[in-house]
């Protein structure tokens, strides 16, 4: 970790969306590189689209990334990603976590893809009570595409859980395209916020899912560089939360390689923490 690194008041780490274009093992080596503590690291693929690496189990990859966590100190913020659907069986989770834990990993990444809240409510629970078995939190990330769409359903489904363990991740382009607000943060209960994503957008909303889902996934502008109110957010969330840079930048990325694309991103979060 860099001496610059090292002086930022926050943990600051990589999440995996950000450098897509890089093997897991190279997401280690890129954070290492470009002054982050911490990286977070896809085990699943969240889209058919990505590549697949065999990330789950004792895999000759998986022991990659553990060596170069350890040559380099670099530390694993959260593993993702995991959805709660109406025919998830918790069980399945079981090798993912065991290996989230042989990484070190703090965190899971949790989607609600659920329309049956209840069952939602009742598969969420088992996740959390299994995570807790490897000592790691469930995490769920409101996203306005799915069956956990903003903050305050985030909070109903946590209070039903009623876990030490649960969790809510706040990404600042869901909660704004979601038009959730600082008030709705303040109902939470401190504790259950244990790291939050930033990234910066423009203000106009994508008027489709389709196009809610490109910019998401594929056009985020770096923290500072949009028109979110990330002041404000970073105002509302627990002081000194633990920050993930999740910007893809898939245009950006034909010209710009991931090491220079993720240190002007980590330069970006450290003047907008520096300014609020």
């Amino acid at each position: 970790m860099s001496e610059e690194a090292a002086k930022m008041t926050r943990i600051v780490s990589l999440a995996a969306l950000t450098v897509l274009d890089l093997s897991p093992a190279d997401m280690v080596s890129c954070a290492a590189a470009t002054g982050y503590s911490h990286v977070g690291l896809r085990l699943n693929a969240a889209t058919t689209d990505e590549a697949h690496y065999p990330m789950v189990g004792g895999t000759s990859l998986v022991r990659e990334v553990r060596a170069r966590l350890d040559d380099t100190g670099v530390k694993v913020i959260d593993i993702e990603i995991l959805r709660l659907m109406p025919g998830t069986n918790v069980a399945d989770f079981e090798a993912f976590m065991e290996t989230g834990a042989r990484l070190g990993a703090e965190h899971i990444l949790i989607a609600g893809n659920d329309p049956d809240e209840a069952r939602l409510i009742d598969s969420y629970g088992r996740t959390c009570d299994l995570a807790a078995r490897f000592g790691m939190s469930a995490n769920i990330e409101p996203m306005p595409w799915t069956d956990v769409p903003d903050v305050k359903r985030a909070a109903r489904i946590m209070a039903a859980v009623d876990r030490s363990n649960s969790g809510i991740i706040v990404d600042a382009i869901h909660f704004d395209r979601a038009g959730s607000s600082s008030a709705d943060l303040a109902e939470i209960p401190v504790e259950r916020f244990r790291y939050a994503q930033f990234c910066d957008a423009p203000a106009e909303r994508p008027t489709t899912t389709e196009g809610l889902l490109h910019q998401a996934r594929a056009e985020r502008l770096a923290p500072g560089q949009g028109e979110l109110k990330l002041k404000e957010l970073l105002g509302a969330l627990p002081k000194d939360i633990p920050l993930s840079v999740e910007v893809p930048q898939m245009m950006l990325a034909r010209e710009v390689g991931p090491f220079e694309r993720a240190r002007r991103l980590r330069e970006a979060m450290r003047q907008l923490l520096d300014s609020a």
